[in-house]
């Protein structure tokens, strides 16, 4: 009895020195030559960043005994334990999210059959259980020795991308290249960060565009971080390094919720609820063509004056954001006077547009500040499709059935007035400050267009002119005719947009809206 006991015992040992063997040989797929040159440009190696973006201690990896198959062409001989990725799971601020990691030093992080498993199960496995997941890409593409079935691998991931959009949140963290056909992965997330010098994102490289097209393009120049940010509008944030990039994704997720059915995330505030700011009442200057800073209002309004913004880069002319009023989560959007005067235009109704319909997908009311102008006039804007561009935030904002708030800060004119948020189109509430002004245009345009004939013909034309524009004033730059329809709910001193914000939001928050009985709507893309 002894014998067979001692015998069970070595055996026990044995394998669980066979167990060792293994996960040791799993941490270190990549060759100690590719870690030291993945160390040595300042990058994390792929288990290092999905433990860094984790709670400490919280990750739990799945599948690193997986490898790829045997019958590749040409890779008979390397076969690592985990593949290229690192999959698993983990918590963030103690909310269970789905990670996966590519890995560089393996492979070159291409993406195989089982590679494309890996991420698919964890894919699977988040929306099975309505939580985040969070993908950080580093990957020189398809892996060629696989043929087609790594690129129905792709296929696949971005099959679920789509099934989970607006399910569940999805973050793409791009911490190195991310090239053809694996691009479209992250541009289906809800949003996409990258890191300046060492994140990279394009269809056809350099090469091919030289080759094509003649041009001579560098890499950063391409598709870098600052390409993507303030060009392209691929990437909704950029960050100097690795470390800041997955500290800026742990606090996005701080404001999402897990998913579309469980509400965001409430945090009780350290910021009064009844606080006023005074200093809100002489922050809009006399000259009403003067700019003024729209995200000053913002921060003062907000809890903490804490506010995240999204595409910062992109679209200058608005402003997107996430914030909190009263502890509860909110997108904010805001025209911004000292870009284009906060003129709408092509890129910030995308920009926008996108927004809205990522906040109402994750029910995260809209609070909007509007000072705006109009939409942007030119024949570039007009060739380039201002009407189908615009009409997608219009779109955006009629679709959104979350909690919707309103203030109009100064200029509300012409068809602007109606898409940004206004009540026409089904806002809650809509607030305005007496410095308020909504009226199909300016004085002086309108003036001029009315009162043409009069104009022509009278004895003195200025001074006509300038009293005409002093009637105009006194009948529509001010809030008043429009509350007098019931346009705007209230006019405020602008010190309390704290408080009153506060109060309709938490009234808005039981709001429920049917829907019309359809598959889905036909959004002019």
């Amino acid at each position: 009895m002894a014998r067979t006991e001692k015998g069970s015992d070595e055996s026990t040992a044995s394998k669980l020195e066979e167990l060792r063997k293994l996960r040791d040989e799993a941490l270190h797929a990549g060759s100690s030559a590719a870690v030291e040159r993945h160390h040595a440009a300042g990058k994390l190696l792929a288990r290092e960043r999905a433990e860094r973006l984790l709670d400490p201690g919280s990750f739990v990896e799945l599948d690193r005994y997986v490898r790829h198959r045997e019958s590749n062409f040409g890779m008979l001989e390397r076969r690592p334990y985990g593949d290229a990725v690192v999959t698993g799971y983990g918590t963030v601020f103690g909310r269970k999210v789905f990670v996966f990691s590519q890995d560089f030093t393996v492979f070159g992080g291409s993406l195989s059959e089982v590679f494309a498993e890996k991420i698919c199960k964890v894919m699977d496995l988040a929306a099975k259980f309505g939580c985040p997941v969070i993908g950080i890409n580093d990957s020189g593409g398809a892996r060629i020795q696989e043929g087609v079935v790594s690129l129905a691998g792709y296929a696949e991931i971005f099959w679920r991308n789509v099934q989970s959009s607006g399910v569940i949140p999805q973050l793409s963290l791009v911490l190195g290249p991310c090239a053809g056909g694996a691009v479209y992965s992250p541009a289906i997330t809800d949003f996409v960060f990258m890191v300046e010098g060492s994140s990279y994102m394009f269809i056809t490289g350099p090469d091919v565009v030289k080759t094509v097209t003649g041009e001579e393009v560098t890499f950063e120049e391409l598709g870098g971080a600052a390409t993507h940010a303030a060009k392209s509008g691929v990437a909704h944030f950029i960050s100097p390094d690795e470390e800041a990039c997955l500290d800026d994704a742990r606090y996005l997720l701080s404001f999402l919720p897990q998913n579309n059915v469980d509400p965001p995330p409430f945090t009780e505030p350290s910021d009064p609820r009844d606080r006023q700011d005074p200093e809100l009442d002489t922050l809009i200057p006399d000259e009403p063509t003067k700019p003024y800073d729209i995200k000053a209002v913002i921060r003062r309004v907000v809890d903490d004056g804490e506010f995240l913004e999204i595409h910062e880069r992109f679209a200058t002319n608005i402003v997107c954001g996430l914030a909190r009023l009263g502890g509860h989560p909110v997108g904010v959007v805001g025209n911004q006077p000292q870009s284009l005067a906060g003129v709408l235009d092509i890129d910030s109704s995308v920009k926008a547009g996108r927004f809205v319909r990522t906040c109402d997908a994750f029910g995260i009311p809209l609070v909007t500040f509007v000072d705006v102008p109009g939409f942007l006039p030119g024949t570039a804007q007009e060739w380039g499709g201002i009407i189908r561009h615009g009409a997608k935030l219009l779109y955006a904002y009629a679709e959104a059935t979350v909690p919707k708030l309103a203030v109009i800060t100064r200029k509300a004119y012409g068809g602007a007035y109606d898409v940004m948020s206004s009540k026409h189109i089904r806002a809650d509430f809509n607030f305005a400050w007496p410095t308020a002004e909504v009226a199909v245009m300016g004085p002086e345009g309108a003036v001029n267009i009315v009162f043409r004939r009069e104009l022509d013909t009278a004895d003195d034309p200025d001074a006509r002119r300038a009293e005409l524009i002093e009637d105009y004033k006194d009948r529509f730059a001010n809030p008043y005719t429009a509350a007098e329809r019931g346009y705007v709910d209230d006019v405020i001193e602008p010190r309390t947009t704290r408080p009153v914000l506060i109060d309709a939001l938490e009234t808005a928050l039981t709001k429920r809206e049917p829907r019309p009985p359809r598959k889905h709507g036909n959004i002019p893309l």
